[in-house]
C-alpha cells in the first residue's frame, strides 16, 4: 500500500471540497478500496472518508419511502428498515460476515457496483432513487454496467429513497466462502406493477427480468414464471457455475422470491 493523507469531513460541503483534490477518493466503509489499495491496484494520495457526516447516517420514512443515508452501515440498515422495509432489512442483515455489515455502506456498495453485491438488485427492484449531492438519479437510469454507474467524477452518494412496495422479498444463492451472491433476486410488488433484479449472474451487471415482471404483474405466484426461460448469453461463466446454471438460478430464485413476499 502507497502512502496517503487522510480526512474526515464532517459535512457533504468539505467533503465535496476535499475530493477536489488531485488524486483524491472518496472512502465509505472501505471494504473493497482498501483491499484493493493493499495489492496497490489503487493508488490515491488522499481519502475522505465520508463516515463522518451526520447528515449521510441512518434510515427514516420520508417523501417518498424509506430514506437511508449514503453513509450508512449495512447492520444500521437492518436494524432500523425493518420495521418499514423488511425484505431490504433482510437482505442487509445477509451481507458478509459481522465485520463487514458493521464497516461496509450502502452507499459505497451502490458506488462500486460490483456485479454480486445485493443492495443494487433491491435499488432497481424497488425504482429507488439515488441522491447526490448534485441530483437525483433513477436507479434504472443509475447502473451502467458491471462496476459502471452513472456518478461523475466528485458526486457523491447522499442517500437513496426506497418506495415501500406491498409486498417484496429478496432470495439469493451464497458463495460459500465471500457470502457475496453467486446470484441473488429481488422481486418487489408495487400497485403498478411487478419490479424483479437480478445480481451475481450478468456480465453486464445487475439487470431487470422484464418477462418475469409482466407475468408476474397479471398473477402474483411461483407458477406464473413457471413457462418462462432467461437468456444466458450474457451470464458469467467461472468455476463456481456456467452461463446456463446462472441462468436457472435466476428463474429458480424468482420463484422462491415471490413465494416468499406472497
Amino acid at each position: 500500500m502507497h502512502n496517503f493523507d487522510f480526512v474526515k469531513p464532517a459535512s457533504v460541503a468539505d467533503a465535496v471540497a476535499a475530493l477536489s483534490t488531485e488524486g483524491a477518493q472518496a472512502l465509505g466503509g472501505g471494504q473493497t478500496l482498501i483491499a484493493t489499495m493493499k495489492q496497490r491496484l489503487a493508488d490515491p494520495t488522499v481519502l475522505v472518508s465520508l463516515t463522518g457526516i451526520a447528515d449521510m447516517q441512518g434510515v427514516c420514512m420520508g417523501d417518498g419511502g424509506l430514506h437511508v443515508g449514503g453513509a450508512t452501515p449495512h447492520a444500521v440498515v437492518a436494524r432500523e428498515a425493518a420495521k418499514y422495509y423488511p425484505a431490504l432489512a433482510h437482505l442487509a442483515g445477509g451481507i458478509g460476515d459481522p465485520a463487514v455489515r458493521n464497516k461496509g455502506t450502502i452507499g459505497g456498495s451502490l458506488a462500486n457496483n460490483d456485479p454480486a453485491a445485493c443492495y443494487p438488485s433491491a435499488a432497481l427492484a424497488s425504482g429507488a432513487t439515488i441522491v447526490t449531492n448534485r441530483r437525483k438519479i433513477a436507479a434504472d437510469d443509475y447502473f451502467q454496467g458491471m462496476f459502471s454507474t452513472a456518478l461523475e467524477e466528485g458526486e457523491i452518494i447522499t442517500s437513496v429513497v426506497f418506495p415501500i412496495p406491498e409486498k417484496a422479498a429478496y432470495v439469493k444463492f451464497n458463495q460459500p466462502a465471500s457470502r457475496f451472491a453467486l446470484t441473488g433476486v429481488f422481486v418487489a410488488k408495487y400497485a403498478g406493477g411487478v419490479r424483479v433484479a437480478a445480481t451475481g449472474a450478468s456480465n453486464n451487471g445487475v439487470f431487470r427480468w422484464h418477462d418475469a415482471e409482466a407475468a408476474l404483474s397479471a398473477n402474483f405466484a411461483a407458477s406464473a414464471i413457471a413457462g418462462l426461460t432467461v437468456d444466458d448469453a450474457d451470464m458469467i461463466s467461472d468455476l463456481h457455475g456456467t452461463p446456463a446454471y446462472r441462468a436457472n438460478l435466476v428463474k429458480v430464485l424468482t420463484g422462491r422470491a415471490v413465494t416468499a413476499a406472497a
